[in-house]
């Protein structure tokens, strides 16, 4: 049946994308690609009774059973402190983190009282659940809203590295996690139905595309990835104090000669190019330099460096012999490491997309 089908692809898909997680070939975020792929196993585990069925094998009970139903409840835990990592890949366990064990004791001590024979446990195991699931997914949004503003701060490609396909699977996340222990737990035994599974494989298979289009978030250089992990509190510490960190004449200064750097050097067009690598070439430090591009030109890391990228796709746009080129050439020869990104942050900057500029230019 097809539905059997479906339920074996469901299952295998969530092991095998739990394996390439975990051995992570591709050597990056390793930190938090490990701690996903354990949310991944976790997650795998809810359609376990659904193949043990499927064989024909007896379920799982006694002690085994509630052994996995403890862990299944960490999965919502795990899926956060994956994103910790991927939002601060330098983050350390603080003695305040016990505080993630808390509902997981309060979950396991009801799930014994409820497996010694007090069944009318099982609603507050529901609601344990749910309300779990709920709290570390919304915890989850709001780490990643966080980082999708820090890495304006110091990234000028951010298409690739804003978690955006983490937030697109939380709907997904709490779908599963709350639909699934409340299908067990009222008709436990049987299995999903056709249209459930399918929706999971649909989720396993978009996890598989973004999750192996993963780029390195943070830079590998260790002391440039500390750095800009570090500018985010600093800023908020800069603004609180008001502190100038250069004065005035030194900042018009600076800004002259990083406005000369970017135009003779054209450092905008190498894809990688962030705020540490550019410090270095002003020879000033990471927060000097966010001052600089801030109070100098008033805008963030992004903006200022994807301001001269827009410039020479307008250069290029307007000269006839790059015609053979393709929109998205030029966006590479201006840039931008993706098309998406060239044509939003060009119209944000022209109020046109590059095809609307170009055509009015083929129109004079």
């Amino acid at each position: 049946m097809l539905i059997h089908l479906i339920q074996i692809l469901v299952f295998s898909s969530f092991l095998l994308l739990s394996f390439i997680m975990l051995s992570n070939p591709l050597k990056v975020n390793r930190k938090a690609n490990v701690l996903f792929g354990m949310f991944l196993f976790l997650w795998a585990t809810f359609f376990l009774d659904e193949i043990l069925i499927l064989i024909k094998a007896p379920p799982l009970g006694g002690i085994a059973s509630l052994t996995i139903a403890f862990f299944q409840f960490l999965t919502p835990i795990l899926f956060y402190i994956s994103v910790v990592f991927f939002t601060n890949p330098n983050y350390k366990f603080k003695k305040q983190t016990i505080i993630y064990l808390i509902l997981p004791c309060i979950y396991l001590g009801v799930l014994i009282l409820n497996f010694i024979g007090n069944s009318s446990l099982q609603m507050i195991l529901v609601l344990l659940l749910i309300g779990h699931a709920f709290l570390y997914t919304l915890l989850s949004y709001l780490k990643i809203r966080k980082h999708q503003r820090k890495i304006n701060l110091f990234s000028s490609n951010i298409s690739e590295i804003d978690l955006n396909w983490l937030v697109y699977i939380i709907g997904a996340i709490i779908f599963t996690s709350i639909t699934i222990a409340i299908f067990n737990s009222i008709y436990f035994g049987l299995p999903l139905n056709l249209y459930a599974n399918i929706i999971m494989l649909g989720i396993a298979f978009f996890i598989a595309y973004h999750s192996l289009r993963q780029k390195e978030i943070f830079p590998k250089n260790e002391k440039h990835r500390k750095e800009v992990i570090s500018i985010e509190k600093d800023e908020k510490k800069f603004d609180i104090i008001k502190r100038k960190l250069i004065e005035d004449e030194d900042l018009v200064r600076l800004k002259s000669k990083l406005n000369s750097l970017m135009k003779e050097s054209e450092l905008y067009l190498n894809h990688d190019v962030n705020l540490a690598s550019l410090s270095e070439e002003m020879k000033v430090t990471t927060h000097q330099l966010s001052y600089i591009i801030n109070k100098g030109f008033n805008q963030n890391f992004f903006q200022f460096i994807n301001t001269y990228r827009v410039q020479k796709a307008k250069e290029l746009l307007s000269d006839t012999s790059t015609d053979k080129l393709s929109i998205l050439g030029i966006a590479y020869e201006s840039g931008f490491s993706s098309k998406t990104t060239f044509n939003t942050t060009f119209k944000k900057l022209t109020n046109q997309t590059p095809s609307e500029f170009k055509k009015q230019r083929s129109n004079l």
